[in-house]
């Protein structure tokens, strides 16, 4: 489908600059525009790429004023990355939705599927499983007994969803996700094995929660491991039996958040953060890539590092480790220098 300049700015309630009826189909990067493409400038770092793009739309802030003369028809807007969003979903919308039930699929005769829900080839629904309206279950998912998942739920393939756990409405999990594997329990025998710990609990997602590729949320121990609404994890995350995770908190790939946990909203963790078990991290706590958290965090800090500082702090550090050999070398050559004056005041007193 094409779109008009105009179309595009009465729908995002934008400005034009140029040619009102120029089109677009499909969408790129400022620094690949290529005509017949709409595109963005968000970041000023990508500035430049505005003067040399062939894109024939780009989306800009209304306060941008080109210092040279531009190729595309500018669409001046509020935010021009949630303005993409919003195109980016209308694309997603003419996708369109699939319907009915592929062949060969195992559905218990107590499941309960909605009339319009898609269900892949290869999946099984356990007995007394709910699925909500509009669901898209990709190929071969596994959703076990007692699970209940809520309305316009999108299950990638290969997700595994253990018995007993919810799914809110609105969420999407990726391909190889699992939701409600055991817990990391076992108790050490006096003879150095270890006993398992049955893991009786389950977990619960709600609404619009996303989870990534091959990301692993443990069932609790007893009660419930809680992703709480709006969360969104990148993929190959663990969070561990008993977690729970505040409304709205983000967490980049590989993070690792240990038993008991619970995690504030409106967090955002880098990626390959890792947190001790039975901490407490307050609402709005940034912490940087790769930081370890033993303690518990306070609200609305940010911080880095191993174990994790202010972020200030750590950048302090980093400046002054970068520093270390010139120290050292100083420190060897006031050593000689001691050792010198050690002499000269030693052959004076004799």
């Amino acid at each position: 489908m094409q779109f008009t300049a105009e179309q595009i700015a009465a729908f995002l309630g934008g400005e034009i600059v140029g040619d009102t009826k120029v089109c677009v189909s499909n969408l790129s990067k400022i620094e690949e525009g290529t005509p017949g493409t709409l595109t963005f400038l968000s970041n000023p770092l990508y500035t430049q790429y505005i003067y040399t793009t062939q894109a024939s739309i780009a989306l800009v802030r209304r306060d941008f004023v080109p210092e040279h003369p531009v190729t595309p028809t500018l669409i001046k807007v509020d935010d021009p990355y949630t303005c993409l969003t919003r195109l980016l979903e209308l694309v997603e919308q003419a996708r369109g939705q699939k319907s009915g039930i592929e062949e060969p699929t195992h559905i218990a005769l107590s499941a309960q599927v909605a009339d319009d829900a898609f269900v892949g080839a290869f999946t099984y629904i356990g007995e007394r499983a709910t699925v909500g309206n509009g669901c898209q279950i990709y190929p071969q998912v596994y959703i076990g007994d007692d699970v209940v998942i809520g309305d316009n739920v999108t299950l990638y393939p290969g997700v595994k969803i253990y018995h007993g756990c919810r799914i809110g409405n609105n969420c999407i999990i990726h391909a190889g996700a699992v939701v409600g594997s055991d817990g990391f329990g076992f108790a050490p025998q006096a003879d150095g094995s270890y006993k398992k710990i049955p893991q009786i609990g389950i977990v619960i997602l709600e609404d619009d929660v996303e989870l990534g590729a091959n990301t692993t949320i443990d069932r609790a121990t007893m009660g419930a491991t809680i992703i709480h609404k709006g969360v969104k994890l990148d993929n190959l995350v663990q969070i561990a039996h008993n977690v729970e995770v505040g409304t709205n908190t983000v967490m980049a790939a590989q993070v690792g958040i240990a038993g008991s946990t619970k995690i504030g909203s409106q967090c955002m963790f880098g990626g390959q953060v890792g947190i001790a078990g039975h901490r407490h991290v307050g609402n709005k706590v940034i912490i940087g890539a790769q930081s370890g958290i033993p303690n518990d965090v306070k609200d609305g800090m940010e911080i880095m590092g191993y174990p994790a500082i202010p972020k200030v702090e750590f950048a302090r550090q980093t400046v002054h480790i970068k520093r270390l050999p010139d120290l050292n070398k100083s420190v060897k050559e006031l050593r000689q220098e001691i050792e010198e004056l050690k002499k000269i005041i030693q052959k004076q007193s004799i």
